[in-house]
């Protein structure tokens, strides 16, 4: 397979993945192809970052890479461009990516987010039946762009987050206000108090400046609940667990 069938390989991605994901992608794990990460952080004051792409499997791939936001749309215009865009990786094979950097307006007092695609597409064999289907599996990445002079790092900031619970339309709330200005990714959060106990797990992330909600079934809005978390590091490492206490919001 040459690598100008990746270019109409989105179209094929979204037409085969639907079948299994309505996702549109498959979970990191599930992937042929290991990128060196979980996710990606971009330096403001860097002109271009790097990663590696490598196969430690027996099949050849075509390898398609792209930056996207969270629309994963394919027209939104994004600050950054891979290099290379299109590659072929042989088994055993590893391959260095750029991730360049473009003249921007991104904001200055606060992480943008967006995601890094690394779509794969296994080389036919001649072993292969006539009827097999050659599925293009994709690993999308959170990238965080950093600009510089942001003080202070997201673990160092994870005690600034404010906690609050509240009761709307039957139905109780868990709040956490951002004042920093990076993104919180949470592995995790416990809620306990008054004999109760909640786990969420794998939390939505909550944006710089801004705040997250969450729904907790079977947990009362009442003072004495507190908050035990854990986040991802830059690195996909885990951060030591926090407590905080939880006010009730009026």
């Amino acid at each position: 397979m040459s690598l100008s069938t990746l270019l109409p390989a989105r179209r094929a991605l979204t037409v085969c993945l639907a079948v299994s994901l309505l996702a549109g992608y498959l979970p990191f794990g599930h992937a042929a192809l290991v990128v060196s990460g979980t996710r990606v952080v971009f330096p403001g004051d860097k002109r271009s970052v790097s990663l590696i792409v490598s196969n430690p499997g027996e099949r050849t791939y075509a390898v398609q890479t792209w930056v996207n936001t969270v629309a994963d749309d394919t027209t939104t215009v994004v600050p950054f461009i891979t290099s290379p865009p299109l590659f072929k990786l042989e088994p055993g094979k590893e391959q260095q990516l750029k991730l360049n950097g473009l003249p921007h307006d991104l904001p200055s007092d606060r992480e943008s987010l967006f995601y890094f695609n690394v779509q794969e597409i296994p080389e036919a064999q001649k072993s292969d039946q006539n009827n097999a289907l050659n599925i293009a599996l994709r690993t999308r990445l959170k990238l965080f762009y950093r600009p510089a002079g942001l003080k202070g790092n997201p673990v160092e900031s994870l005690r600034e987050l404010q906690w609050s619970v509240d009761r709307v339309d039957g139905r109780t709330r868990l709040r956490v206000d951002n004042p920093t200005p990076f993104h919180m990714s949470f592995i995790r959060i416990d809620i306990k108090g008054n004999g109760q106990q909640l786990r969420l797990n794998s939390p939505a992330m909550a944006a710089p400046m801004s705040s997250q909600t969450y729904v907790l079934s079977g947990i009362d809005a009442a003072d004495g609940l507190q908050v035990i978390f854990a986040n991802l590091n830059d690195y996909g490492g885990i951060t030591p667990d926090l407590t905080a206490r939880v006010r009730v919001a009026h």
